[in-house]
């Protein structure tokens, strides 16, 4: 089957802006972009779509969110100004109050609302990747679930690696062409070095993207620099040896090998000069999260920097216990005026082209159409200064994946969203009463 959508605007992102474009849709690809008037005459069969004051551009990517995290939404917000008691409590709320199907659920939450804002395709942290995986599966969302690996003792490193190869073999057998698995060693203060190098010499043998948190927060840098702290007092407490490296996080990453691999770095606040060319010259990527960073009082990464070395730099939301919604367009606003409020210049069109991928023949179809008919986006007279400054998650009408509708008119069109409305409320419910113990 063979649709036409089309709209005031078509933005391409590889090409300049189309007024009056359209995009053919051939079964998963693109099949054609271009002006609205040669479009319909050369696809004169095609079902047509109009969307009249609207954008038609690129499906928004993720590069950083915890969907299965999704139900502590606002749970955590007492702890915020103490990162350590933040990360204590999410993690009892997770091992201790949540059931599988409950982390399913939130799951699947998420995702809803990632397609709800027009983005398809995340990358995705879980320490329950297949849940993850198969909430993805179900609303029909694009990523790679990056299984979470956990172990600052060096003694139990081996049998740490061991488990992820277990968990990574039996996200394979459910991989599809839409979601992939991937690993994720947690973070340098949850991870100890050598089983940082047998998770990285693992995803370069087998092909495995790797993500990490990396230069997130002053406790960590201290943790790094110094070996004092409230990690490395943490790990005392468990008598764990640790001794600092003396280094960055980045130059740790590299020492350790970690960087070899080109890994996703979530974060990458607390980096110097050295640390940018280090990201560079081994083509590491960076999620910039300037929301969740900011809330959580970590700092502002050097986004306009990372854009002008040439790392290779994409928005995320971060989970929405950091950041309260999942929402690239909210990001990429936020990320263009801290930028600005810092004295650098990042223009409306360069976050875009951060935030997307691009239309063009031939290319998976993944695209987000997004109404500016809204009171808050009119007189519109740049379509991507519209979509940065004055529109969100919120506008998106339509988010089509692999040539597949998964939600129209804010109505995602795969699962049963009642359901899950009902169900995520329940897990809320007993998230409370666990407070209350």
């Amino acid at each position: 089957m063979t649709t036409t959508y089309t709209a005031r605007w078509v933005l391409p992102m590889s090409d300049p802006p189309i007024e009056y474009g359209a995009v053919v849709v051939e079964g998963e690809r693109i099949a054609a972009v271009g002006s609205r008037s040669e479009i319909v005459e050369r696809f004169a069969e095609s079902k047509l779509e109009s969307f009249g004051e609207a954008v038609i551009l690129p499906g928004l990517i993720n590069t950083h969110t915890h969907l299965e995290l999704t139900a502590l939404r606002g749970y955590l917000e007492n702890e915020e100004r103490d990162f350590f008691a933040w990360l204590r409590k999410l993690t009892i709320a997770r091992l201790e109050l949540l059931t599988p199907d409950d982390i399913r659920v939130s799951a699947t939450w998420g995702a809803c609302e990632a397609v709800r804002a027009g983005i398809t395709y995340v990358d995705d942290a879980s320490d329950s990747a297949l849940m993850s995986m198969t909430a993805l599966r179900d609303v029909g969302l694009g990523g790679v679930v990056y299984q979470e690996s956990f172990g600052p003792d060096a003694r139990l490193a081996a049998e740490n690696f061991e488990k992820l190869k277990l968990k990574i073999e039996e996200l394979r057998v459910n991989e599809t062409t839409l979601v992939r698995a991937g690993v994720s060693p947690h973070a340098p203060y949850t991870v100890c070095g050598p089983q940082l190098e047998m998770i990285a010499d693992f995803a370069r043998a087998e092909n495995l993207p790797l993500m990490m948190h990396a230069a997130e927060s002053e406790a960590e840098d201290l943790f790094l620099r110094e070996g004092c702290g409230v990690f490395a007092e943490g790990l005392a407490r468990r008598s764990i040896e640790w001794k600092a490296p003396g280094t960055s996080t980045i130059q740790y990453l590299s020492k350790r090998g970690v960087l070899n691999v080109r890994p996703l770095l979530a974060h990458c606040i607390r980096v110097d000069e050295k640390d940018i060319e280090t990201l560079r010259d081994t083509g590491a990527k960076v999620a910039h999260c300037p929301k969740s960073n900011a809330k959580l009082g970590h700092g502002r990464a050097p986004f306009a920097k990372f854009l002008e070395s040439g790392v290779a730099v994409g928005l995320g939301s971060d989970s929405v216990a950091s950041n309260n919604t999942c929402d690239i367009l909210e990001e990429a606003r936020f990320a263009t005026l801290l930028a600005r409020a810092g004295g650098d210049d990042v223009s409306a069109a360069r976050i875009l082209e951060t935030a997307t991928g691009e239309l063009k023949e031939g290319v998976q179809a993944d695209l987000a159409v997004i109404s500016l008919a809204g009171v808050h986006q009119l007189p519109s007279y740049d379509p991507i200064a519209t979509l940065i400054f004055a529109s969100s998650g919120r506008d998106v009408i339509l988010t089509v994946v692999a040539g597949r509708e998964v939600c129209r008119d804010g109505r995602v069109t795969t699962v049963d969203e009642d359901r899950l409305r009902a169900r995520i409320k329940e897990i809320s419910q007993k998230l409370e009463r666990g407070l209350r113990r």
